[in-house]
């Protein structure tokens, strides 16, 4: 029986493509990446994020480095960063039905924590952060182990086949959703538990 529910933050819970967009650019034009069009975006969608950094010439070992310079430049446009339609009424179903809620995100938990404010979520009993691209297992290991639960009773909400991976690494199960980073192409090779199209489709899986 699942009692948890862990949802990722960007591209599932928070529309923050054009800034992420926005922001990218900026640190494209300061330091030689290749800059991505709007008209691209569907491109990069349906690419893993290792094909993504090589398309975009982003060099991998400046990864960290540039994180948080990136999630800087994302709080100060946070203002344009939006709430996936539907998802504030699903929180509160969630909780109302007496699921424990978290986030694992590879965003900051400034930013995180600033949103969630902004728009009035105080569903979430944990929000963990890291800025590494990749070890998302690691943390959803980690909070199995903090809350005492077995694998079966945790479910991760996610966009991206990285998320994916990551629980199929940890070993629980994992809920796609198609409005986020990755196109139903990518997410379908890494093979989801479940994959979802708007955000009351949550609440069929966890039934």
């Amino acid at each position: 029986m699942i009692k948890s529910v862990i949802f990722d933050f960007d591209g599932t819970l928070a529309d923050s493509r054009l800034v992420f967009l926005s922001v990218f650019n900026q640190l494209a034009a300061k330091h030689g990446f290749r800059k991505v069009d709007v008209e691209e975006m569907e491109f990069l969608r349906k690419l893993s994020m290792m094909e993504r950094i090589k398309h975009l010439n982003f060099p991998m070992h400046k990864i960290p480095a540039s994180s948080a310079e990136f999630y800087e430049l994302y709080n100060q446009a946070l203002g344009d960063v939006t709430l996936v339609p539907g998802m504030a009424e699903l929180l509160s179903e969630v909780n109302r039905r007496g699921f424990k809620s978290a986030i694992i995100s590879s965003n900051s938990k400034k930013n995180v924590e600033a949103f969630l404010s902004r728009n009035r979520l105080h569903h979430m009993e944990e929000i963990i952060c890291s800025t590494r691209l990749f070890g998302k297992d690691r943390h959803i290991k980690s909070y199995l182990k903090k809350n005492g639960m077995a694998k079966e009773e945790v479910i991760y909400v996610g966009d991206e086949a990285r998320d994916i991976a990551a629980c199929r690494k940890s070993g629980i199960k994992i809920i796609w959703v198609g409005w986020g980073y990755d196109a139903r192409e990518a997410a379908e090779k890494e093979k989801p538990d479940f994959m979802v199209f708007h955000p009351k489709d949550i609440l069929t899986v966890l039934n």
